[in-house]
């Protein structure tokens, strides 16, 4: 009994340890380098299943033009004066990476090649407002945001009470002109005409969430401000180039929208491609800034994002259970939710189908594109399914 004794405090100890928590330990990739595949039987999941989710989104392409510029054109022809501002690219054909812990389970398509990725841009713009308050720059995202921008952006009676929350969770319904787009002119309603749009009762800020990219790109705007350079410079070197990304990602603004900050012209960024622009980036390097969100804002074992941000960024705002800071959240009370995948999944996503998956809890990732949009919770679920 005496010699028990201390082997069960021993086991304890092991099995209790940081070293026994993280036996099944992500691979991070270095710079150019290829994923590591999972070895045989180091996972369980029926590759059979997931061989059969993977022909689900190749068989289900984005019913659009693989042109994109006439595909945006069709897109968001219902609004006034919508006309294509910054740079576009046609498309490739649908890919995509399924990862579990880092390590590849299976790829399709030409995951090294540049697309645009339309919204999924937004949970980028996202992650640099996240760095801007780690860093200090934003002392508390339920800030006024007119305290850091004084130019008129957010002059008035309304607009002077948005907070880089509201800007965050689409809620702030910001009124006015960027770039010579209005921003009643974004995606309108559907009943009643352009002057009752126009004219409309302004909504308290954050009471109701409104999908809007004038709005968004307010957000860049007022971050290019704060941290005083553009934004993919901001994202290139706070982020990227840590995260070992290839250098083929570009992240595009409208071509008139440039301001001067201490004496230095530079580009004002969309969250979007809406009207052109947004990132431009592969699967692959999609896939690696999935990374930092599954493994909780960490890098191998540098934290380049707080676990804080993490869990603000990823909590349901009060207008849309579904909606995080520019992450889409998988709610039974909100108004996505996909059936057969568990809640605590978050993703972002962008037009044309184009999405980023992330599962914490259970190490998983999925980097689907050009899958038809209608079809990726049913996709998800076959994915789950393997499991």
């Amino acid at each position: 009994m005496k010699g028990i004794f201390p082997s069960i405090v021993l086991l304890l100890g092991l099995l209790l340890s940081p070293m026994a928590l993280t036996a099944q330990d992500y691979f991070f990739p270095e710079r150019n380098q290829a994923w590591k595949a999972a070895e045989k039987n180091q996972f369980k999941y029926d590759a059979q299943q997931l061989n059969t989710a993977v022909d689900f989104a190749k068989d289900n392409e984005y019913s659009g033009p693989r042109d994109l510029r006439q595909a945006i054109l069709k897109g968001f022809q219902r609004e006034p004066f919508h006309e294509i501002l910054g740079p576009t690219k046609k498309r490739g054909g649908p890919a995509g990476m399924i990862l579990k812990n880092g390590h590849l389970l299976t790829s399709w398509g030409d995951t090294q090649r540049v697309d645009m990725t339309f919204s999924v841009t937004k949970s980028f713009l996202s992650t640099v407002a996240g760095l801007a308050e780690d860093q200090g720059l934003i002392q508390n995202v339920d800030d006024k945001v007119s305290r850091y921008v004084w130019d008129g952006t957010f002059n008035g009676e309304h607009n002077s009470k948005i907070t880089w929350g509201h800007l965050l969770q689409q809620n702030s319904d910001w009124s006015g002109e960027l770039w010579g787009i209005k921003d009643w002119a974004d995606r309108p309603p559907r009943e009643g005409g352009l002057d009752d749009w126009k004219f409309r009762k302004l909504n308290e800020p954050g009471t109701v969430m409104e999908y809007n990219d004038v709005r968004v790109n307010v957000l860049a705007y007022s971050l290019t401000q704060v941290w005083r350079k553009p934004m993919p410079l901001v994202l290139k070197e706070e982020l990227m180039d840590k995260i070992g990304a290839s250098t083929t990602w570009r992240w595009y603004g409208y071509d008139h929208a440039w301001t001067v900050i201490d004496g230095l012209k530079m580009k004002s960024v969309t969250g979007g491609g809406h009207s052109g622009a947004g990132i431009f980036i592969s699967t692959e390097d999609m896939a690696r800034f999935g990374m930092v969100f599954l493994n909780n804002g960490k890098w191998k074992d540098q934290q380049l994002i707080s676990e804080e941000w993490i869990a603000k960024a990823t909590e349901p705002s009060v207008p849309n259970a579904s909606y995080g800071y520019m992450w889409w959240l998988n709610q039974k009370d909100g108004t996505r939710e996909w059936e057969g995948v568990p809640d605590h999944v978050f993703y972002a996503a962008g037009f044309g189908g184009n999405f980023i998956v992330v599962d914490q809890k259970n190490g998983l990732l999925i980097v689907t594109r050009w899958l038809e949009p209608s079809k990726i919770g049913e996709f998800v679920k076959q994915v789950y399914q393997a499991f």
